[in-house]
């Protein structure tokens, strides 16, 4: 599916979502408005009962009993001064000790709203206590919730197109990696046949050799980037060797100024399921980020440590440290400390340990003038 594609349909995805939204809405406030009506009816009702009233005495106890029975959303409560219960209504009671739970609720509408007092002379008083309507409770949360919904839309279209745009990105990446493997492919091949001519002029060998050695490095730069984006098959490789095969290859092309220890690798075999060309682009940048971190100077610390489940390697050196605060944002694409470079090394790491290798980097300490360690952790073969 192409970018222009998926913007379409996050496009429409968000009109439908607005809609469905809108929808809703209307659809509550519809059912809360039928509801509301419906009340006022039944209080119009009550009215014109009233006015009946007025003209005949016969009715008055009809009309008592229809405003009592009219109650039918609005739980009360009336008692008397020592919270003698009198009647209650509209108070769902469980089964189990009614009598306690009414007393309790009594308490709760105590502190809900003031009591209506109704004074019948002779010292006899009751208290009125009550709670909102079920219809007054919905109207209350309603904007709550319809905050809530447009909230939630609206986050979730933010890391839509916050993931639209880093899909955007990543294609370009891509598309640019995969276009230099292949323009890099026709110069490779055309040294290599130089090469091999070379090697018929009986010239020094030791001179063909090293050109050998750098159009090797070519040729596997060209496939290193031709991987990115698709899905390399990870083999069984030992990864003792891996490190110690990138590390031979940057020993003449780092500052003769920095020594790198590697005392602390097993000297046995240790599987992982990597794909072994990406992982040595890792061990070479973070070596090359090392070196620059110590400006040429300094010491580099290698450290292998086997886990029940897991793989862990320490790369320590020397240099200035990384203040703990941006211990995440190293890895983001563009963070360098350096005048000149795009920063892209580090991210280029975690993106080949992460999702090529189904490990995991961090930076596991780093004090500022002393040094850093970065620890890479990878499945262990079972």
């Amino acid at each position: 599916m192409s970018v222009h594609d998926s913007k379409q349909r996050f496009k429409l995805a968000f009109i439908i979502a607005a809609m469905l939204i809108a929808i809703a809405s209307m659809v509550v406030s519809n059912i809360l408005t039928k509801d509301l009506a419906r009340e006022e009816l039944q209080k119009m009702q009550i009215w014109a009962d009233a006015q009946r009233t007025i003209q005949s005495d016969d009715d008055y106890m009809k009309l008592v009993l229809t405003i009592l029975e009219g109650n039918q959303t609005i739980p009360v409560i009336l008692c008397y001064e020592n919270d003698s219960i009198v009647y209650y209504n509209n108070v769902e009671l469980p089964e189990n000790d009614p009598d306690t739970f009414l007393k309790e609720r009594l308490q709760k509408l105590k502190l809900k709203n003031p009591p209506i007092v109704m004074d019948y002379g002779a010292e006899e008083v009751q208290y009125l206590y009550y709670d909102d309507s079920t219809m007054l409770k919905r109207l209350t949360l309603f904007p709550y919730v319809q905050l809530g919904v447009v909230f939630v839309f609206i986050l979730i279209s933010f890391l839509a197109l916050s993931s639209t745009q880093k899909a955007e990105q990543n294609k370009v990446w891509v598309g640019l990696s995969k276009e230099t493997a292949h323009q890099l492919g026709t110069p490779i091949s055309s040294l290599m046949a130089w090469v091999e001519y070379l090697r018929l002029k009986e010239l020094d060998p030791s001179l063909l050799n090293e050109i050998q050695k750098d159009v090797n490095r070519l040729e596997m730069v060209a496939d290193r980037f031709s991987k990115i984006g698709s899905n390399p098959d990870p083999k069984p490789v030992d990864i003792v060797h891996s490190i110690h095969v990138a590390l031979d290859y940057l020993g003449g092309r780092i500052s003769s100024k920095v020594t790198i220890h590697t005392e602390e690798l097993p000297n046995k075999p240790v599987l992982v399921c990597i794909n072994e060309s990406l992982f040595s682009w890792v061990i070479e940048n973070l070596v090359k980020n090392a070196v620059d971190a110590m400006e040429g100077k300094g010491e580099i610390i290698f450290r292998l440590e086997e886990g029940k489940r897991k793989i862990r390697i320490d790369i320590t050196d020397t240099g200035k440290g990384i203040p703990k605060s941006r211990f995440k944002t190293v890895f983001n694409p563009g963070y360098t400390t350096k005048a000149r470079g795009w920063g892209l090394g580090l991210s280029l790491v975690k993106r080949i340990v992460e999702s090529y290798n189904k490990g995991n980097i961090y930076v596991k300490s780093s004090e500022i003038g002393k040094g850093t360690t970065f620890r890479i952790e990878l499945p262990k073969l079972p």
